[in-house]
């Protein structure tokens, strides 16, 4: 099974449990218009953030060996997401051994809240710093807040501010420039693990 068809089964569950009002506003919230990401060849600043544990990594330590692939999601209270990193954790992480890569995860979820429990470094970019500076960051509408709100997923106690960033990941080299970016406006949808391999790879 493919991540994608996995990530629509949890969509189709959702549908079914969900008040249908609150189902039609998270999917209209999917077809959402792209916006200016970054691109391919652009070098990025050097970034330092923390993790659950007090921790902070930088990506100049992350790609000091090898390159990175940092996966972009929007909280641990979203379970596409929380999908998805298992199945990074399974599929992309042993593969990113042999060839000298890292793999990190980051949220804007404030450090001193709830974090997957996974086997990489989970970051929390505060204020979408670092999300805003590659175009993935966008402000919630009015609509979905209500929507979520009614979930009980208040994002402002969350993340400090009603602000997402569009899952996405991107494959960052020694240099750190941006050697693969694949970004999910639709945030049911997001990068396959063979995607992701095969952009390391090709380094």
């Amino acid at each position: 099974m493919t991540l994608d068809n996995a990530l629509t089964g949890v969509n189709d569950h959702l549908r079914g449990v969900l008040p249908p009002e609150i189902f039609a506003v998270l999917e209209a919230d999917r077809r959402r218009a792209a916006t200016d990401f970054a691109e391919v060849g652009t070098k990025i600043d050097d970034f330092t953030l923390p993790a659950a544990d007090g921790a902070t990594t930088s990506l100049g330590r992350l790609v000091a060996d090898g390159p990175a692939v940092l996966v972009f999601y929007r909280g641990q209270w979203c379970p596409y997401c929380n999908l998805t990193l298992r199945t990074y954790q399974q599929e992309v992480l042993p593969e990113l051994g042999k060839s000298g890569a890292s793999l990190v995860a980051i949220s804007p979820q404030r450090p001193d809240g709830p974090a997957p429990e996974l086997a990489f470094p989970v970051l929390s970019d505060v204020g979408s710093t670092v999300a805003r500076s590659l175009g993935l960051s966008y402000p919630v509408s009015a609509v979905v807040r209500e929507a979520m709100e009614t979930l009980g997923t208040d994002l402002e106690a969350v993340n400090g501010t009603w602000e997402l960033v569009h899952p996405a990941v991107v494959v960052v080299d020694r240099d750190r420039v941006l050697r693969f970016v694949d970004v999910h406006p639709d945030f049911v949808t997001r990068t396959e693990p063979a995607d992701i391999l095969e952009a390391v790879k090709s380094l």
